[in-house]
């Protein structure tokens, strides 16, 4: 393909953007195998990036590289979901906490920007840009915590809760006390309220992990019901 060959790296990257979108957003099924040649064909590709792809989301813990089956997208269990929801609550709430410490105006300044944006994105009821747009903020305030192992330990294990932190605002109550949490950040980032900060970030997470786990339980609900009745 041409433009393969004339920019690989653009192209690989853009690959593994839309493949990693396909996941995080539920169009690709968790538990389900990822075969090359159809997702080649659907974006228009070789199946060189999308192997490259399928390795990179691997190490990113959204698909699991399984002998004799292939690639297929991460499923958990709720127990696996509830210890890492957890882990990602005392992780976040130490970023916000030294977040609020160490911040600077500018960065300040992007996350109010990113924040207008958000709820803009939530009035339209626009999920894919209201979530990529909160996604930012959250490695925003990670990285303004100024650690880089904190930085690297959230990115890895955040990665594999994407796909369920994006669910969790599909109820529009949730969705709504999720926007309402973000600018109590903001304003406790604002205000360098370093305990204030991680409390609300602590709690921010829980919320998302009862939310996810109360859907799980629900969508397991039924095929529950049927196989006690075969």
């Amino acid at each position: 393909m041409a433009t393969e060959a004339a920019n690989p790296h653009n192209l690989h990257e853009a690959t593994f953007q839309k493949l990693r979108s396909l996941l995080v957003e539920g169009k690709i099924a968790p538990g389900s195998k990822l075969n090359e040649r159809e997702l080649a064909e659907s974006l228009h590709v070789s199946r060189t990036p999308i192997r490259e792809a399928i390795r990179r989301l691997a190490a990113d813990g959204l698909v699991e590289l399984i002998a004799n089956r292939g690639a297929i997208a991460v499923q958990l269990s709720i127990e696996d979901v509830i210890h890492t929801f957890n882990v990602i609550a005392d992780l976040e709430g130490f970023s916000g906490e030294l977040a609020a410490k160490n911040i600077s105006d500018a960065t300040l300044s992007e996350l109010a920007a990113l924040q207008y944006e958000m709820m803009a994105a939530y009035a339209r009821r626009d999920l894919s840009s209201y979530y990529r747009l909160n996604l930012r903020i959250h490695h925003l305030i990670n990285q303004a915590a100024n650690n880089p192992v904190l930085s690297q330990l959230f990115t890895q294990v955040n990665a594999r809760i994407e796909a369920l932190r994006f669910r969790s605002n599909q109820d529009g109550v949730k969705w709504e006390k999720a926007v309402e949490e973000h600018q109590e950040m903001l304003n406790a980032l604002q205000a360098r309220d370093s305990a204030r900060m991680r409390k609300i970030m602590i709690q921010h997470v829980h919320n998302k992990r009862d939310v996810v786990v109360q859907l799980l339980k629900a969508e397991a609900l039924p095929t529950a019901v049927a196989e006690t009745m075969k």
